[in-house]
């Protein structure tokens, strides 16, 4: 029996999950920064309130998702504490920068993206370890290098662009093939921002950055640290050091 035409119009798609919200904030991460990098390479003038509503509105995201994952109840251990704390320090980084001018405040957060994956890495484990049975059914049909290739675009490592009529794409290790994204795009896991991300070169034209769309957010999250399928690529969960200004700025406050 089909439901009542009303009562549709109150379907809503669920929630998403905790490990769903982290990816989303590394992409919201990657934006922000993206942004500054335009505005950097731009002869305007950029004054500290250029980026501050953007640098606010992620640190608020950061706060949401350390509630999110409180609200999950787990039993404490040192990896769920040390993701609060990495994922509060991202906020406090994201909160500083908003006073700040654009190019010391890009490397307040120039290695948030990874960190936020990082973060997703370490609850999905966790939640997979207590919580086996009702943990997302598995994406069996992402091959090995299209799981890569999704940690590396959640991470915020790859753009595209075109020269000469070709396209092409742009990644740290492992590589993300053309052919590897345009097989994701067709599936619908994976979009380019046009003009987005930051020249290639000086006065060169700005890139597409590619971005997971909110299937590929649910898709990746289903497969982290998967025993028998785990990505190569997912980062691990020792934070990088902070940059130098980041360290200069919580020691002077």
């Amino acid at each position: 029996m089909r439901p009542p035409a009303e009562a549709l119009l109150f379907e809503v798609p669920p929630p998403p999950t905790s490990v769903e919200r982290l990816l989303h904030l590394a992409d919201q991460y990657t934006q922000h920064n993206d942004a500054l990098d335009l505005v950097l390479r731009t002869t305007a003038t950029s004054g500290p309130n250029t980026h501050a509503d953007s640098a606010l509105r992620t640190a608020a995201s950061t706060q949401s998702a350390i509630k999110a994952i409180q609200g999950e109840r787990l039993y404490e251990s040192a990896e769920l504490t040390e993701t609060v704390m990495r994922l509060q320090q991202l906020a406090f980084l994201a909160t500083a920068s908003a006073d700040l001018r654009a190019g010391t405040a890009r490397q307040l957060t120039a290695l948030a993206p990874e960190a936020a994956v990082s973060c997703a890495v370490t609850l999905a484990t966790e939640m997979r370890r207590r919580r086996w049975a009702s943990a997302p059914v598995a994406d069996h049909r992402l091959t090995a290098v299209q799981c890569d290739a999704l940690t590396e675009i959640a991470r915020g490592h790859v753009v595209a662009g075109s020269s000469m009529e070709r396209e092409f794409t742009r990644s740290r290790e492992p590589k993300v093939l053309i052919s590897t994204l345009r097989a994701l795009e067709s599936r619908g896991l994976v979009e380019r921002s046009a003009d987005s991300a930051h020249p290639a070169y000086v006065g060169g034209p700005p890139q597409d950055r590619v971005r997971l769309t909110e299937t590929g957010i649910a898709s990746l999250a289903s497969v982290l640290e998967l025993p028998s399928a785990r990505p190569s690529a997912a980062p691990g969960t020792t934070p990088r050091p902070l940059p130098a200004a980041a360290q200069a700025t919580a020691r002077s406050r």
